[in-house]
């Protein structure tokens, strides 16, 4: 859950970025924080117990 706010809070923060930086490095933030939120849902859903 820590990582999901961590997550949340980056993506607030590159999102109040977008209009000072440009497009390419808000495309590979976008990617980065993407790709966190992917392997997160991934781990959790194996840590479920069956």
């Amino acid at each position: 859950m820590l990582f999901l706010v961590a997550a949340l809070l980056l993506l607030g923060v590159a999102m109040g970025t977008v209009a000072h930086v440009p497009l390419s490095v808000t495309l590979v933030l976008a990617t980065v924080i993407g790709l966190w939120l992917v392997v997160f849902a991934v781990r959790e859903r194996r840590a479920r117990p069956r």
